[in-house]
């Protein structure tokens, strides 16, 4: 089972997308970038980046700590639809190719960009 983690645009998150409906739908239909698991998907944490500008490390190191508390672990985050939207429309500071590296050298976790096309 894919295990993964969605973290959304603290600015744009429920305002393009009430409730996160748009990825919850990709999810369940193995839309956009979730059609790269073979296996079910479980959703583990849905969050946010922490605000900008690039708060995203202390955020994604306060999710990790929670989930395994919890014993909720997951593989991979996703950053979701509304923050590529932020870093192509807006002023998001965040470097995508950074903060994969990041994560990969602290947390061992793959982080795709995006999470559905609509």
């Amino acid at each position: 089972m894919a295990k993964i983690a969605i973290v959304g645009c603290k600015r744009v998150q429920d305002q393009l997308c009430i409730a996160c409906e748009k990825c919850l739908k990709a999810i369940s239909e193995k839309d956009g970038e979730f059609a790269r698991y073979d296996d079910d998907i479980e959703l583990m944490a849905l969050g946010d980046c922490g605000d900008c500008p690039g708060l995203i490390m202390p955020k994604v190191t306060l999710m990790n700590e929670i989930s395994d508390m919890l014993d909720r672990k997951y593989d991979t985050i996703h950053l979701g639809t509304c923050v590529v939207k932020a870093k192509k429309t807006g002023q998001c500071p965040l470097d995508f190719d950074k903060i994969k590296q990041l994560i990969k050298d602290n947390f061992g976790q793959e982080l795709v960009v995006g999470t559905h096309d609509y």
